[in-house]
């Protein structure tokens, strides 16, 4: 479950794929509200 993660985005080695020598399909899982509140914040207290 990738709700509530503090991380922006989770890279999922496993659904990613290669799809010939140059090009790859990469999967991330995140939780668009609360990844960009954390961001929010960490950016308040940065400039704090």
């Amino acid at each position: 479950d990738f709700r509530g993660d503090t991380r922006t985005s989770i890279f999922d080695a496993d659904a990613s794929i290669a799809l010939d020598g140059t090009f790859i399909k990469i999967v991330a899982w995140y939780d668009n509200e609360w990844g960009y509140s954390n961001k929010c914040l960490e950016m308040a207290r940065v400039v704090s």
